[in-house]
């Protein structure tokens, strides 16, 4: 027979099945409240069968009245448990407790899975023999208990295997006086918190315990033990091990520190530097980035050189980029940053390069491992330091290999396992592609920079109408080299240009337009362009080439709309005469200039602004400002002035107080702006042209009103010649007399007047010769039996440079000598200047 339940069931012995179901009454009813399973268990609380109560409602097994409102609530439940009275299949009423679990399960119907435990709930003697047994015998967690005076009275044999002690050795015992190591004491701390406070504490510690290898997680749950009377008596401890959860939280925080660290610049030293720091301490010893060498000409370099006849032996050459260690100094490392070495095959480097995947040898013994092989330092230092656990994971990024990092163990005991490889591979190649991205940066930052530099200004023009220093600093964000420059033209009657500009965008495509406007410049200013119409040819020219750009897509998108658009260049045109003192100045969309006078006194010269280069359609308008000699007129591009964290209004403020700093020389001033006035971090390129004005001597310059007679011609040469003899220069005068003549007499024969001479004695001698007409003269070669023409091609080859330009009142043409020079008077009397007919002097 078996055993009887309180309610009179007949219960199956204890020493039949463990899985018995008929230990619990389980029934099924569904939403409508009709039952659709029946067990066993169930039949032997109630009596029915299955056939008998499977479809039948539920509540004809209910011996009690039910609410409304209680009905209602049913569905919300997710649980319920109580005592129910049932009604028994021959009639009497059975008191169950049941527990009622309502099921959801979103491929079913809803329904409610209702069971009642059959056996007797009353707590036994062996209830608590269990109790003892499940302290004593727990494996999953070690457990101790503590008195009121933390002392050890009780430890169950997990925590006897962990500290390799017995309980009897530990009875008595504090907790930090079971291990020597202070995070024992932690512990200790927290079980008098307990004490003090009644509540359970919470303590994690990291710390290898004598029956453990290697290092683990811990977490510890410190709770008071109370008595019946609710009176606190002792401190129970329970002890789980956590490292798993510890690493994988660690490994976890690893990763974000390596996206938050790693890639903040676009320097590949920095950055591998940056991934090296990253693994070390946290979960490498020793860590290091080598690279092929031939990246630092950016070159799509294999793995190993692929020459004629290479096998798959022979050394890897690497460049060392970035090391760290945990130990000050770097001791182990054998191979200095810049350097490069060898690595051998077998080596992890050389079998992650060959493999082109992770590789991992997680314990070996230093003292007969030969992976080091390839560097006779290297093996010494493995022995000494006692490295014996490595990760060697290859760089790749977008197809290709760029290096290895390798990490190593040798303080921490612990190995690494697979866990740790599948990290080292995620942070290595997060790592690679920064590392790629910054040597791509880096090489068209170097290409920008070259292209800028070739396309600059290299040294100043020889020219004595001003003194002039300038300064160009490229950007240092990531934007890249910007398009922003300056130029110093020589122009005619020794007049001097003075250009700065800015183009839109950065990096190659930024510095070859600006090299493409700035050649279009200096082209326009050879034709002496007034200021004004100059850069109106300029803006044809920037719509010329942003249609180019829609059509070939040659500029990136952003870049080729702010083109399209007519914002994608500034430019600041001025020119100064040293003999009026006279500058004449237009800009397109840029800042004015600054105008320093020889008092002192800083003002922005007030001209009018016209609009950036490509909206077209729009006027330009030139300004005419008479300036002191010794005036300063400072040059530059936004990026002085303005950034994201400084104003416009601030800039000038700044440039203003600097440009009023006296300063021994114009590039100490030039220093002195550009240490006071741009933004701390300035986020474009700045250009700066500082120029000192000169005038020439009223001595030198010699001017004369001619009727429009051929008569005169004659005279012109007796007043040339004169002046000539009043500078010293009458070994000029057979040349000077010539060009005066011929350029007179054109001005007669097919000019208007009123007809002025000009004679300038610079650095050169220039003779100049204008007329109210603005028909420009040509150059031709005369035809054997033409009997003029030959004019022109006389000044020509008598002349340096000669030109025409045209202002207001019609043209100048002019022709520029150099003073005086042996090898030119051969020139002129070589026998092509002899063919032609020339009076004597």
């Amino acid at each position: 027979m078996g055993e009887r339940h309180a309610h009179g069931v007949d219960l199956p012995n204890p020493s039949g099945d463990i899985g018995d179901q008929a230990l619990t009454a389980r029934a099924v009813v569904d939403e409508h409240g009709i039952v659709t399973e029946w067990s066993e268990g169930a039949r032997r609380l109630l009596g029915y069968p299955p056939a008998e109560i499977v479809g039948m409602p539920a509540d004809c097994l209910i011996d009690e009245e039910i609410t409304t409102e209680a009905l209602l609530r049913l569905p919300a439940l997710p649980r319920w448990t109580g005592m129910v009275r049932l009604r028994h299949r021959d009639g009497h009423r059975v008191e169950a407790h049941v527990l009622a679990h309502h099921r959801t399960d979103e491929d079913k119907a809803p329904d409610w899975l209702v069971v009642s435990a059959l056996a007797d709930k009353t707590a036994t003697p062996e209830d608590e023999k269990l109790a003892s047994w499940s302290f004593y015998q727990s494996s999953c967690c070690a457990m101790e208990v503590y008195d009121l005076h933390l002392r050890l009275r009780l430890a169950n044999q997990r925590s006897e295997r962990a500290l390799e002690l017995s309980e009897a050795d530990m009875r008595g015992l504090r907790h930090a006086e079971l291990s020597a190591h202070p995070k024992f004491e932690r512990v200790e701390q927290g079980m008098e918190r307990v004490l003090e406070t009644g509540e359970p504490q919470d303590v994690e510690v990291q710390v290898q315990v004598p029956g453990e290898i290697g290092r683990q997680a811990w977490s510890l749950c410190l709770y008071p033990l109370r008595d019946e009377h609710d009176v606190l008596q002792g401190v129970g401890l329970s002890v789980h091990d956590i490292t798993e959860q510890y690493w994988a939280r660690k490994r976890l925080q690893l990763l974000s520190d390596a996206g938050a660290r790693i890639g903040s610049t676009l320097d590949v030293t920095r950055t591998a530097q940056e991934l090296a720091e990253v693994a070390v301490p946290e979960f490498a010893d020793f860590a290091v980035v080598d690279l092929l060498p031939g990246l630092d000409r950016f070159q799509e370099t294999p793995p190993r050189d692929a020459g004629p006849g290479t096998t798959a032996a022979g050394p890897f050459r690497l460049r060392r980029v970035a090391q760290q260690s945990v130990l000050p100094g770097i001791p182990e490392a054998v191979v200095q940053l810049g350097d490069v070495d060898d690595y051998a095959d077998g080596s992890p480097t050389a079998e992650c390069l060959v493999k082109g995947r992770a590789v991992l040898r997680a314990e070996y013994d230093p003292q007969v491992a030969h992976w080091a092989s390839g560097d006779s330092r290297r093996q010494p230092a493995i022995r000494a330091f006692g490295i014996h656990s490595v990760i060697a994971v290859p760089l790749r990024a977008r197809g290709t290999t760029l290096g290895v990092a390798v990490f190593l163990r040798h303080q921490r005991p612990e190995s690494f396992g697979e866990g740790d490889l599948l990290l080292a591979e995620e942070i290595t190649a997060r790592a690679a592609v920064y590392i790629d991205n910054a040597r791509r940066y880096t090489r068209e930052r170097d290409t920008a920079m070259a292209l800028q530099q070739t396309l600059l200004p290299q040294q100043l023009p020889a020219q004595a109408a001003l003194d002039v220093a300038f300064r160009y600093l490229p950007t240092g964000t990531l934007a890249g080299v910007g398009g922003d420059w300056f130029d110093v033209i020589p122009l005619s009657s020794a007049r001097v240009a003075l250009v700065v500009g800015d183009v839109v965008g950065h990096g190659v495509q930024a510095s070859a337009i600006m090299g493409r406007l700035r050649t279009a410049v200096r082209t326009l200013a050879d034709i002496d362009l007034p200021p004004d119409e100059l850069l109106t040819h300029l803006d044809d020219l920037v719509i010329q080439l942003s249609a180019e750009t829609d059509i070939d897509g040659a500029s990136p998108p952003d870049q080729a709309a702010e083109m399209a658009s007519g914002l994608g260049a500034t430019c600041l045109y001025a020119v100064y005469d040293p003999v009026s003192r006279v500058c004449t100045l237009a800009t397109a969309g840029h800042p004015p200039p600054a105008v320093v006078t020889p008092t002192g006194v800083v003002d922005l010269l007030d001209i009018p602004v016209g609009p950036p280069l490509g909206l077209g359609g729009l006027p330009f308008e030139a300004a005419e400002v008479t300036l002191s000699e010794g005036s300063l007129i400072a040059l530059y591009t936004d990026g002085l002035l303005e950034s994201r964290e400084q104003d416009i209004d601030e800039g000038i403020t700044r440039l203003r107080r600097a440009l009023a700093h006296p300063s021994a020389s114009l590039d100490d001033l030039c220093d002195t702006v550009l240490d006071a006035v741009p933004p701390e971090r300035p986020t474009d390129d700045i250009a700066l042209v500082i120029a000192r004005t000169r005038a020439l001597d009223p001595q030198h310059v010699s001017t004369w009103d001619l009727p429009a007679d051929p008569t005169v011609v004659a005279q012109a040469r007796r007043l040339v010649t004169a002046q000539l003899a009043s500078w010293n220069l009458l070994e000029a005068s057979f040349v000077t007399e010539l060009v005066v003549s011929e350029l007179v007499t054109n001005a007669i024969r097919h000019a208007e007047p009123p007809i002025r001479l000009r004679l300038l004695h610079d650095r050169h001698l220039i003779c100049e010769v204008s007329d109210a007409s603005s028909t420009a003269p040509h150059l031709r070669r005369a035809r054997t039996y033409d009997e003029g023409g030959r004019g022109l091609l006389l000044v020509a080859q008598l002349s340096e440079r000669w030109g025409t330009r045209h202002n207001r009142e019609g043209k100048v043409i002019w022709a520029e000598q150099a003073l005086p020079a042996t090898e030119m008077w051969a020139s002129v009397r070589s026998p092509t200047a002899a063919a032609t007919t020339v009076p004597p002097p």
